[in-house]
């Protein structure tokens, strides 16, 4: 055995040693959170694991950039990861391990896809290194010293490779790379046209210069992993595996006991899962990129507060770890570790940053959790939210108005009270169904849809509670929890089993949420009830339109979050005749209007307002009308009209109201 041998032993042991020990001190760190079992379904999980990462879907889906570019890195670093494999296996055991020692065929093939793969990498380097200082991406720190040490120790990987095998080459002597240099056009060109004029001696030790500096690189940049951004190299393929199942659409139920501590406010309080997302985060940045409050100038910025669970961890979780206290809060005032209230109070919930993320990390649950925390423990929110908690919990509305004015329009549409064991469908009209002045007429047309289509159905009147969606998202638990209670006793007791809502909101909380209270009902939003009205011929349609072009929107409650998307656009299309425009945002990348996650009862005063940023969104179309199916939405719209002086040019109107304008009379 060499003495280089026995030394590239040393180093190798010492290298693996140091990269498992600190491994193992920030993998030990997520053990810290709480309990989420993440193993259901191994089959689906492993297929989750195996198609997403390698097949680069969300990279080279969505038009991103330079999306290209990182699939190439991607799938180059997988085929160089055998590679380099051998290198150190070789370099333990060189007379045992070698691809010199496979067929001569195999071999050859081997070295001309590594020689071709090693020069794509350097030009995804070069690529790389073009995009962050001239085409840098917005929300990400472009020219960190962390991407360029990892992009340097990649480059030196390459150059290393080429002139450890070019230097054989020059050698001259019938070695297995001399043999194979004809299919190696790279390292070929370095050993006859650079280092051709060197004698056998200079070349040998020229490349066991190379050699040294393409092992010390290689166990270098392992090393380097456990402590750069780059992390996720180790942990994004296993954050697939781990992803949700189902849907991330609801937030998880918390048991109210004395004593017991909601929400998180520390970062042992979230659970392994969302430790594990801190450290798989990719930092590309899409998700700011299509978070509504980071384009629209607010602090947040989905990226960041995933960065600053990480920090807080690395920082805090040893301490934790020791049963010692925290040295900096989760939520605090400022990045680097604290989530600041005001980045917390800035979501919308709407699900984009989820939507694009391509390693499947859950920002909204996280952001809710502490909300939770804020609110059930420490009793800090927004002052607007004062009246608005005390009206749903006193009244059950946002507006505090009572209760029996719940039932003043039923009167005006002939409706009639759900009788249970006779009625079939609860149309369940909801806080802004009943009590908006111009979200009543959304409930008058949809009325007179299913009345037209000879449909079941009934109202609970004054009866009728608040679902309590904004409670949820806003973090407000406990009285959220009362209220699913009392509502799920309230379907059970008056046998209800079918409901039908008109805001994908109250949908959404029936749909995801109310399973965990022991609801049993089946639910659908008043787009798929209509378009199925429509598509059973129980509806009569004109089919034209005097609303001029209609644009459509894409309520992130019924989109996102339920994959209901075709079946407006199908409706629309049937009342009007034509297919409605398409905004540039639209369906799974569309836009929030501003008001969900609770945000429609907060004022908005830092940047550019979301409702008008999305309103400007609509008029590049030059829309007559402005479709939308959540109450939410209308509002936002109406108000951004008004805010664009083109309340006179543009209509908004409900699918139901479009729908029941073009029914045919008789």
């Amino acid at each position: 055995m060499s003495v280089s041998t026995v030394i590239f032993i040393v180093v190798f042991i010492a290298a693996v040693t140091l990269f498992f020990s600190s491994c193992f001190n920030r993998f030990r760190l997520v053990a810290l959170g709480k309990p989420d079992n993440r193993f259901r379904e191994i089959g689906r999980r492993i297929w989750n694991m195996l198609y997403y990462p390698f097949s680069q879907r969300c990279t080279i889906s969505r038009s991103y950039r330079f999306g290209i570019n990182h699939a190439l890195l991607f799938w180059s670093f997988m085929i160089l990861l055998i590679a380099n494999t051998e290198f150190l296996l070789h370099g333990l055991a060189p007379d045992v391990i070698a691809f010199s020692k496979l067929p001569e065929g195999a071999y050859r093939a081997l070295a001309m896809i590594f020689d071709i793969v090693s020069i794509l990498v350097l030009v995804s380097i070069v690529a790389a290194v073009v995009r962050r200082f001239f085409f840098p991406p917005k929300f990400i720190e472009a020219k960190s010293r962390d991407a360029f040490i990892i992009l340097g120790l990649i480059a030196t990987l390459m150059v290393a490779f080429f002139f450890t095998h070019g230097a054989e080459i020059a050698r001259g002597e019938d070695t297995a790379v001399a043999s194979a240099a004809s299919y190696m056009p790279i390292s070929n060109f370095i050993g006859t046209s650079i280092l051709g004029g060197l004698s056998a001696g200079g070349a040998e030790a020229l490349g066991q210069v190379f050699w040294w500096i393409h092992a010390i690189a290689l166990l270098g940049f392992l090393n380097y992993l456990p402590y750069s951004k780059h992390m996720h190299i180790l942990t994004s393929i296993p954050n697939c595996f781990f992803r949700s199942i189902e849907k991330v659409t609801t937030q998880p139920r918390e048991e109210f006991v004395k004593g017991n501590v909601y929400g998180a406010g520390r970062v042992d309080q979230l659970t392994w899962k969302d430790l594990f997302d801190s450290y798989s985060c990719t930092e590309c940045g899409r998700c700011s990129d299509n978070c509504p409050a980071a384009t629209t100038g607010k602090p947040l910025q989905p990226r960041l507060v995933i960065h600053d669970i990480k920090l807080n961890l690395l920082k805090n979780g040893p301490l934790l770890a020791q049963k010692g206290e925290p040295v900096q809060p989760l939520i605090g005032e400022q990045h680097g570790g604290s989530v600041s209230e005001e980045v917390l109070w800035g979501c919308t919930t709407c699900g984009a940053c989820m939507e694009v993320c391509p390693v499947f990390i859950e920002h909204v649950p996280k952001i809710v959790k502490m909300r939770r925390h804020l609110v059930e423990m420490k009793s800090k929110f927004p002052h607007e939210l004062h009246n608005f908690f005390e009206n749903i919990e006193g009244r059950s509305n946002p507006w505090g108005i009572a209760p029996e004015k719940r039932a003043s329009w039923i009167q005006e549409a002939g409706a009639k009270l759900f009788e249970p064991g006779k009625t079939e469908y609860l149309f369940y009209v909801g806080c802004a169904g009943s009590f908006d002045s111009r979200s009543k007429q959304v409930t008058l047309a949809t009325t007179k849809i299913l009345n037209a289509a000879g449909v079941s159905w009934g109202v609970l009147g004054k009866d009728e509670l608040c679902c309590g969606d904004s409670l949820r998202r806003l973090g407000n638990e406990f009285v959220f929890e009362d209220m699913a209670k009392k509502n799920v006793k309230l379907f059970q007791d008056k046998g209800i089993k079918k409901i039908i809502t008109q805001c994908p909101h109250c949908f959404s909380t029936f749909k995801n949420d109310y399973p965990q209270y022991g609801a049993e009902i089946e639910v659908v939003h008043h787009t798929e009830f209509i378009n199925s009205m429509i598509e059973q011929g129980k509806l009569k349609l004109n089919s034209h339109s005097a609303l001029g072009k209609i644009v459509f929107h894409d309520s992130c409650y019924l989109g996102r979050y339920n994959s209901i998307y075709e079946e407006p656009r199908r409706a629309v299309a049937a009342a009007t005749g034509e297919a409605p425009a398409e905004m540039e945002k639209n369906k799974q990348r569309a836009f929030c209007c501003g008001g969900g996650g609770g945000r429609m009862w907060l004022e908005e005063t830092v940047g550019e307002r979301i409702y008008v940023a999305r309103t400007e969104q609509a008029l590049k179309q030059e829309p007559g009308t402005i479709c939308t199916c959540c109450p939410y939405c209308m509002t936002m719209f109406e108000d951004g009209l008004k805010d664009k002086k083109a309340e006179d040019k543009v209509k908004v109107m409900d699918l139901s109201e479009i729908v029941a304008s073009a029914l045919k009379q008789g």
